[in-house]
């Protein structure tokens, strides 16, 4: 069955829309859609590149696709085939271009299209009973075909990303460290050079105001 069903825009990771009653009845929904928000930040920063995948979680797999510039996402079960959630996504991504196609650039809020949740719920009831007599046509499409479509693991998915986070984090760090090193360098080398000349200037002063007493008394 089809459990979650979300939709992101891909450069910046901003959530366009959902399903409005996805998950009341799966035991815990928050975790799996903090999981998928965590995929459309790594997909807003790149570090996955395949417009199509399928990524297992638990006992549940995310399919994704991604046109132009937004990621049509949904979790099902393992045993929900794989060639119905991505036509679901087709039948979602091809209404959602339709509708919405001009505003998706523009949209500046969280959940701006939250209307389109009528056709999520109206095309999920169409993809949930997979022995449908449409269904099973569906299943039977030699036309759209999913075997090349890669199957990774939410862990290495997600962890590829915070990996780079973490390189990321280093390589700031070190940068700054290297200020921090560098001033202190350099106030080291003036107090060095205070050091090595103060006397020098102190005696220079000292010899400065004899001579000027010495002229002034003569």
């Amino acid at each position: 069955m089809v459990k979650l069903t979300m939709i992101a825009r891909v450069t910046d990771g901003l959530p366009l829309a959902e399903g409005l009653d996805d998950g009341r009845d799966m035991k815990d929904s928050e975790f799996y859609k903090q999981q998928v928000k965590a995929l459309f930040k790594n997909l807003s920063r790149g570090h996955n590149e395949a417009s199509r995948m399928s990524i297992e979680t638990g006992p549940y797999v995310f399919h994704y696709i991604i046109e132009g510039r937004v990621c049509y996402l949904t979790m099902c079960d393992r045993a929900y085939p794989k060639k119905l959630a991505f036509q679901y996504l087709e039948d979602l991504r091809n209404e959602f271009e339709r509708v919405n196609g001009s505003q998706i650039e523009t949209a500046a809020r969280p959940y701006a299209f939250i209307k389109f949740d009528t056709f999520i719920q109206k095309t999920k009831k169409l993809y949930q009973d997979t022995h449908t007599q449409r269904n099973i046509a569906k299943l039977n499409d030699e036309l759209y075909e999913v075997h090349q479509i890669m199957t990774r693991n939410v862990q290495e998915v997600l962890g590829v990303g915070e990996q780079l986070d973490q390189v990321s984090q280093m390589s700031s760090r070190l940068s700054s460290e290297s200020r921090i090193y560098a001033d202190k360098a350099k106030d080291l080398n003036r107090q060095a050079l205070i050091r090595k000349w103060a006397p020098v200037a102190i005696v220079l002063g000292v010899v400065f105001v004899l001579f000027w007493l010495k002229n002034k008394i003569w």
